[in-house]
């Protein structure tokens, strides 16, 4: 293909104004208005790309999102961006491009030789290859592993973090317009003039669809002109908003649709404060799919040769870039839609050299205009084969039989260097189907249209409902406009019907799905991207994948990034015929979300980094920071890990910190933890069937740690609760699953127990709260909170009591999480930091050191206690050892199916502790197997769950699950963690390696 600037024509163009680009490296320079594609074709460049699986050869096929051949990286660095299409990329003075899947460059691409051994690379070929040899376990899977990753995907996205920004937002109307062209236009026009607030928006840069291309007037108007001056007044008015460059990927329940907005992808660099794309949720009541149609291309012997477009794509890069797609040019087409085609091109200044059409008949009214245009006509042929490699060279054209579908005689060669196919056009059903209507084929126009639409909250019309005219895409778009308006309760609108003049081509295309080869030999490519051919469609079916679900996922055909907008009808004709059946039998896949590929960052928006969640912050947060605490993220909180010191790493503080409690006393901020208040007459009884144990007759000023189970009967949640009086208690949770044992209380008290008398609250940033712990700390909350009792006798175990520090009030409850002698001390959080300060002052002459979660987790895995390390979602109280806290007098929630078998069954892994026997650290998740040295299989007995240095034993110790593991204390096994190499020696012991009585928190 040696396509060039036209000297004359393109709409999109400032002729005065160049812009510098690149394409793998390689200077060009376009005009304003071009796209990548029209300014490469520009410039003569044939080669856009290499397909996935084969490597072949291949050259842009269209001009709009439907793209499958000229997938490119765009910018580089940080920037980079892949598998975007050329032919909607807008080019800017800078640009650059880089060609994908070739190595090591796109002209010399040593893994074309895979086309080669295309016979081994059949339809359903890695299904067979892993089955065999390869299969994930043996040598050779992990030597041809590394090759296989390399080999996948098209394009390598940047390591880098993208500097730019992204945003997400929300909207609504009351009617939403998908698509810009002529039914889009007037869906708006009449739904506006009813006083709707509208959205018209479209996934192209340039608005007005097809129309200008369009021959034919409206109103007195090209359409084109017709189409400016719509725009304009839709423009001026305030209840519409038009939004170009807005592709809505994806139709979701009560009419909510998701869209993408490149707001400023056609630039380099966004402006300062300018994001770069913007995810838009809009909700609506009604919508108008006026998607429009897409041309079919056709399925025939070297078919994907670059040089091979869409007929239409050619007229549209003439019309609206001033470029020719080659010095000799051929039309294949086998409706009247083609014909006009070429006439239009001629008029561009397009050498035209040839049509084909396999009818017999050719429309007089184009065949009178066209002929003396140095064009020669082939009547009843068709192209049987393409052929040139890197660029088109030559056609094979051959007479046609299209009643017996089959070549009549030899082929003749003739010289082009691009050929325009038209098959027919394919509406772009994938929004209905999106919204949950099943497309059904309609033989007159061999493609599949939306069934009836009433009533459902949205209608299509236009092309996307197979109505190809001019003056019936105006009308149904005017009709689907008002009707829309309507139904979201607005009156109908006065609006009139354009009147349109001109000659217009039948879109009637003769059905010709795939053209026998001359000889029967030649690769026919159904879906480009990823190689899918014919003969892989015939494949599937003879191998017993003849549903169309089983037909994609065996062949891939429609999987790639243009969700077969250009394979599907082809494949699934191909597959009617090979089954002897009516395409319509055959049936249609369900489009799935997104219609086009969707970048991650508008989804993400500006939840990057440390906005990917709203940081909550406790009163003492500026305090720990100030002290030279690393701060962790913990739920929605940041926490102290540990307060280090120089020359300390995080084992040498944590170490420390632990140390003081054991010996002295320390405070730990636990703020953070959930917090619930749960009142009303019945709020014991309500707490009585959440908790797996007894809490309905909890007295007053007592507390009592309880464990929540799931309704599968495994461990959810524990924590402690506190009985505040008759009728409130405050429940902790764990700071992880705070929100989520909100929900799910709200939920029981909803759908379960919806006559309980019992409001929730979630207090959680009400109270701030600091557990003080170790031997000294009885003494120094008497030094400072004097209105409270703290001796034994007065105030035990597990009780709470209240009182006051200069001032603020406190909540105390006498609790232990270390295994010392310890109190949570709550207050109001505008308090917080006034007690956190006092505590910290007066605990220094009684050697106070504030300690962070590396620490407190040193604390209670010496104690043994579980947090959400062991409650992983698999686990029952009776694996944790806490199986007496499940009552046998009362149900609750998950009282049933926890008694289920096999969570009773012997056998099951239990908590165990474990004693490092080398003297190294034990690795999180390193599995216990029974093995002395690290081999390979190795059965797992069990795997590590919470390891660290413990200030009491002196050595690294964890929690761990193993198999029947109360049974083996004693025994020996190894922690082994492959990945690091680490293979070692550990003694299986009680989980509790501190105190097991219990006297130090009693005393």
């Amino acid at each position: 293909m040696a396509g060039f600037r036209l000297s004359s024509g393109g709409r999109n163009l400032d002729r005065s104004k160049s812009l510098r680009f690149s394409f793998d490296g390689r200077a060009h320079t376009g005009l304003t208005g071009d796209t990548l594609a029209s300014a490469l074709l520009a410039s003569g460049q044939t080669l856009f790309g290499r397909s996935f699986k084969y490597h072949r050869p291949r050259g842009v096929l269209s001009a709009g999102p439907e793209e499958p051949n000229a997938l490119v990286t765009l910018r580089s660095g940080a920037r980079a961006e892949v598998n975007t299409k050329a032919p909607v990329i807008e080019l800017f003075d800078g640009l650059e491009a880089r060609s994908q899947n070739a190595w090591p460059s796109l002209e010399t691409d040593f893994m074309a030789v895979n086309s080669l051994f295309s016979p081994f690379f059949s339809a359903g070929f890695y299904y067979k290859t892993f089955i065999g040899p390869f299969k994930k376990g043996t040598k050779a899977w992990m030597f041809f592993e590394h090759f296989i990753r390399n080999a996948a995907g098209l394009g390598n996205a940047s390591r880098e973090a993208d500097p730019d920004r992204y945003e997400r937002g929300n909207l609504f109307c009351d009617v939403l317009v998908v698509g810009s062209g002529p039914a889009g236009l007037m869906a708006a026009r009449s739904a506006a003039a009813s006083g709707a607030r509208i959205i018209l928006a479209e996934d192209s840069a340039t608005l007005g669809g097809a129309l200008p291309e369009e021959s034919q007037t409206i109103d007195g108007l090209p359409a084109a002109d017709w189409a400016s001056r719509e725009l304009d007044r839709l423009a001026e008015l305030e209840s519409v908003r038009i939004m170009p460059r807005t592709a809505v990927f994806g139709y979701y329940d009560d009419n909510t649709l998701g869209a993408v907005e490149r707001v400023a992808d056609h630039v380099a660099v966004p402006g300062e404060g300018v994001p770069r794309q913007k995810y838009w949720t809009i909700r609506t009541a009604q919508v108008v799919i006026a998607s429009g149609a897409l041309e079919r291309p056709l399925v025939f012997a070297g078919n994907d040769t670059p040089g091979v477009m869409l007929a239409d794509a050619m007229q549209r890069y003439a019309a609206r870039y001033g470029v020719s797609a080659g010095r000799s040019v051929a039309i294949f087409t086998c409706h009247d839609g083609g014909w006009a085609t070429a006439q239009a091109l001629v008029e561009a200044g397009v050498p035209v050299t040839a049509i084909i059409d396999p009818r017999k008949e050719m429309p007089a009214a184009y065949a009178e205009a066209l002929q003396g245009k140095g064009i020669t006509f082939y009547p009843g042929h068709v192209v049987a084969e393409a052929s040139g490699g890197k660029a088109l060279k030559t056609i094979h054209v051959a007479p046609y039989d299209a009643m017996g579908e089959r070549l009549t005689g030899p082929a003749k060669a003739v010289s082009v260097d691009a050929l325009g196919v038209s098959g027919g056009w394919t509406p772009s059903v994938h929004l209905v189907s999106q919204a949950g209507d099943k497309p059904v084929f309609r033989e007159d126009i061999s493609a599949f249209v939306p069934a009836e639409t009433a009533g459902k909250g949205w209608r299509s019309a236009g092309s996307v409902n197979g109505a190809f005219s001019l003056k019936a895409c105006l009308e149904e778009g005017q009709a689907a406009g008002q009707a829309a308006a309507v139904d979201a309760g607005f009156p109908i609108s006065e609006d009139s019907t354009p009147v349109v003049e001109g000659a217009e081509a039948s879109m009637v295309p003769l059905p010709l799905y795939e053209v026998p080869s001359p000889n029967g030999k030649g690769k026919k490519f159904v879906d480009f991207q990823h190689d899918v051919k014919a003969s892989d469609v015939r494949l599937a079916n003879q191998e017993g994948f003849r549903s169309v679900e089983h037909l994609k996922r065996y062949t891939t055909l429609g999987m790639a990034a243009d969700q077969g907008k250009t394979s599907n009808v082809n494949g699934l004709a191909i597959m009617a015929a090979a089954r002897d059946a009516k395409i319509d039998d055959v049936g249609t896949t369900r489009f799935r979300p997104p219609y086009t590929p969707v970048a991650l960052g508008p989804l993400a928006g500006r939840e990057v980094g440390d906005e990917v969640l709203p940081e909550r912050r406790t009163a003492a947060q500026d305090w720990h920071e100030a002290r030279g605490a690393r701060m962790v993220s913990v739920g929605l909180w940041r926490r102290p890990q540990a307060y280090i010191r120089p020359g300390e790493n995080l084992e040498a503080a944590a170490t420390r910190e632990a140390r003081a409690v054991r010996e002295r006393v320390g405070m730990v901020d636990v703020s953070t933890l959930g917090k619930i208040d749960v009142q009303g007459p019945d709020a014991a009884e309500f707490l009585n069937r959440v908790y797996s144990n007894a809490f309905a007759k909890l007295p007053v000023g007592k507390a009592r740690y309880g464990l929540m189970f799931r309704d599968d009967g495994l461990v959810y949640d524990d924590g402690t609760t506190w009985r505040l009086s008759e009728n409130q208690f405050l429940m902790t949770t764990t700071t992880a699953a705070a929100a989520t044992v909100m929900q799910e209380l709200e939920f029981l008290l909803a759908t379960a127990w919806p006559d309980l008398k019992v409001q929730l609250t979630s207090v959680t940033d009400h109270w701030s709260g600091q557990a003080v712990a170790g031997p000294k700390s009885r003494e120094l909350l008497s030094s400072v909170i004097t209105d409270v009792d703290f001796s034994n006798e007065a105030f035990p175990f597990m009780a709470i009591r209240t009182g006051s520090l200069n001032g603020a009030p406190v909540t105390i409850a006498r609790l232990s999480f270390s295994g010392e002698l310890a109190y949570e001390v709550f207050t109001p959080a505008h308090f917080g930091l006034s007690v956190w300060e006092q505590l910290m002052e007066a605990g220094q002459s009684f050697g106070i050191e504030p300690y962070g979660t590396e620490a407190l987790n040193v604390l209670r895995v010496e104690k043994g206690h579980v947090t959400h390390a062991e409650i992983d979602g698999r686990t029952t109280a009776d694996d944790m050892g806490l199986g007496g806290l499940a009552s046998k007098k009362k149900p609750f929630v998950g009282s049933v199916l926890h008694q289920r078998p096999a969570l009773q069954a012997e056998g099951r892994h239990q908590l165990v502790g474990l004693m490092s026997k080398d003297g190294q650290e034990l690795l999180a998740g390193s599995h216990l197997v029974a093995n002395s040295a690290l081999q390979q299989p190795a059965q797992s007995l069990g795997h590590v769950t919470s390891p660290c240095y413990s200030v009491v034993k002196e050595q690294y110790i964890a929690l761990a699950f193993l198999e029947n593991g109360r049974a083996r204390h004693g025994e020996t096994l190894y922690a082994t963690y492959p990945l690091k190499d680490r293979h070692q020696p550990v003694e299986i012991v009680d989980p509790c390696f501190y105190d097991p009585e219990g006297s130090r928190m009693h005393v």
